[in-house]
């Protein structure tokens, strides 16, 4: 038997209401493919999991997402992975309602696959991770915290990553004016404590 969890019950209950058919759809569908299922949070979005990761789903402001765990190793002979043009993370591409989706059938193939794959024991190999050096702060980003005494101080709290991702999207702007843009968005966000990628930590 499948085990859900109760936090992404609470997850649909908060999402928006064009989100909830979408995600309690997507849930039930899993759990049809894959009686031996079981549900996790991981990055405050749901995932699934069966002898190793299924997929995940996401809900958004204006849209929902569901990815499935290492697509380019699924038998697609219709193509169906390919249809959708990737404005936003996942196969399938932004979805507003249940007719974005494809079909239960295609779905729970793709689903299977990736089981039999799990259960095979055919999971990548581990990958090894290198120590990152200290995060280098671009001067110009600096400067502008320190003017805003509130933004400098939830810096100095972030963790590396949070400090690191900022860090180095103002480091990789080619542009005087992208850069100088880029810094402004920043230390407005930071100020309010978020990170870099703030739109996509929903918390469940």
């Amino acid at each position: 038997m499948g085990r859900k969890d109760p936090r992404i019950d609470r997850y649909i209950a908060g999402a928006g209401a064009f989100a909830r058919p979408i995600l309690s759809h997507l849930r039930s569908l899993v759990h049809s493919a894959t009686p031996g299922v079981t549900e996790t949070m991981k990055w405050g979005m749901p995932f699934f999991e069966y002898h190793g990761i299924i997929g995940g789903m996401g809900a958004f402001k204006s849209h929902c997402t569901f990815f499935l765990w290492r697509p380019s190793k699924l038998n697609d002979p219709e193509g169906i992975l390919k249809r959708k043009e990737r404005a936003a993370m996942g196969q399938f591409g932004r979805l507003t309602g249940l007719k974005d989706l494809p079909t239960d059938r295609h779905l729970r193939e793709f689903i299977r696959q990736i089981c039999r794959r799990n259960e095979a024991g055919e999971l990548p190999k581990p990958v090894r991770r290198t120590k990152k050096g200290p995060v280098v702060v671009p001067a110009g980003l600096m400067t502008a915290l320190r003017k805003n005494r509130r933004a400098l101080r939830a810096f100095g709290e972030f963790s590396d990553a949070h400090r690191r991702e900022y860090s180095e999207w103002i480091s990789e702007a080619k542009r005087e004016e992208t850069r100088a843009k880029r810094i402004a968005t920043a230390v407005r966000w930071i100020s309010t404590g978020k990170g870099r990628n703030w739109r996509y930590e929903k918390k469940g």
